[in-house]
């Protein structure tokens, strides 16, 4: 039965797609097929040249920049394909020639061992959620430049407010600014129309986003993170479409962050140390390593002393009870006053802001039990 699989590794490029051929068994033979378009037609050629005579086909690639789109046409067609994580593909020591033949010759012949880790494949509605999410993320990217560049120039030409910016006394003292030159009210005009394409831009994505919510499959754990302290619906729904789609899930999840695997290794990422400096002058705390993902939390966060001294939870607007079960509702009215009590001392003061709701990393416990109860 073994000597009637063939295993196929494929690697993918925008035009092209390299395909290498192993055979069955553990001495099969693992040969170069050759470079085919990365177009649907010659695929469906691939199909039937390597799959005659009854032979199960089962085909592997890396994921990248190209999407799914290939994987979902073989699965469409009957046949197996894993989509591989690039980097848990294990490599020989001191292999440093790298090519495309080579490539999907040890796809091909690590897929017969059994030795790729192969990532969750998202269906079409999660993909466009995550694409949503990143859009909004870009938006608020531009908009950030866009408030930059007009900073910039009006510093440049010694123009201080001196209050909190973009604001509506803000606005108007931007409309009554004067210059001796005509050609910078033109500039001006131009910064201002720039920051507020980039507002509607990301207000536009922002209700896309909570239009889309209502039918997705996730909105229950959505709802259930809405009701922890600092999380609105944006970022809840953000952390959880990158947390799922993301290469942290190994395999598919069936209920987001429940799977304590993923969450475990958020929590190690997040934890990481990318580098650390320290002289005699100065020391440099090492920064936290987000693992890959930027997740927007907003900032500056508050001590949780602070929080737990403000209304209770039910009085707060952030929260979304309404629905929430019994367990849910305990866990977001405790957690504030157990942060509190473990904030006492002054080595246990976050040093990081706008990564993390209140001290603990993303995916912490209570965001691990309060997605098992949905």
């Amino acid at each position: 039965m073994a000597d009637r699989i063939t295993y196929v590794g494929l690697d993918v490029h925008k035009d092209s797609i390299v395909v290498a051929v192993a055979a069955g068994g553990l001495r099969g033979e693992v040969r170069e097929y050759g470079r085919i378009a990365n177009t649907p037609t010659a695929l469906d050629r691939l199909l039937r040249k390597l799959g005659g005579d009854g032979m199960t086909l089962r085909f592997c690639y890396e994921a990248g920049p190209c999407g799914y789109g290939i994987q979902r046409r073989l699965s469409t067609g009957g046949h197996e394909c894993v989509v591989v994580a690039p980097s848990l593909i294990p490599k020989r020591a001191g292999d440093r020639v790298k090519t495309d033949r080579r490539d999907a010759a040890s796809l091909a012949k690590l897929h017969r061992a059994g030795e790729l880790t192969a990532v969750w494949v998202p269906d079409a509605r999660h993909e466009a959620m995550r694409d949503l999410v990143r859009a909004r993320l870009d938006a608020v990217r531009s908009l950030r430049r866009a408030r930059q560049q007009l900073s910039g120039f009006l510093l440049r030409h010694g123009c201080h407010y001196g209050r909190p910016a973009w604001t509506r006394l803000h606005r108007r003292w931007l409309a009554g600014l004067k210059f001796a030159q005509a050609v910078h009210h033109i500039v001006l005009e131009d910064y201002i129309a720039a920051v507020e394409a980039a507002e509607a831009r990301r207000n536009r994505l922002t209700a896309q986003i909570e239009a889309m919510l209502s039918d997705w499959t996730l909105a229950p754990v959505v709802a259930a993170l809405q009701t922890m302290r600092g999380m609105a619906l944006v970022n809840a729904a953000s952390l959880i479409a990158e947390l799922v789609i993301s290469r942290v899930c190994q395999s598919t999840p069936a209920d987001g962050l429940s799977r304590a695997g993923a969450v475990r290794t958020l929590e190690r990422r997040q934890r990481q140390t990318r580098w650390h400096h320290q002289s005699r002058e100065r020391r440099r705390p090492p920064a936290v390593d987000r693992g890959g993902m930027e997740l927007p939390f907003p900032g500056p966060a508050q001590p949780p002393v602070a929080v737990a001294a403000r209304a209770p939870a039910q009085a707060d607007p952030r929260h979304r009870l309404e629905g929430a079960t019994a367990v849910v509702r305990a866990l977001s009215q405790a957690r504030p006053h157990r942060q509190a009590g473990q904030h006492r001392h002054h080595r246990d003061r976050p040093r990081t802001v706008g990564l993390r709701v209140g001290h603990r990393p993303a995916g912490g416990g209570d965001d691990r039990r309060i997605a098992q109860n949905q």
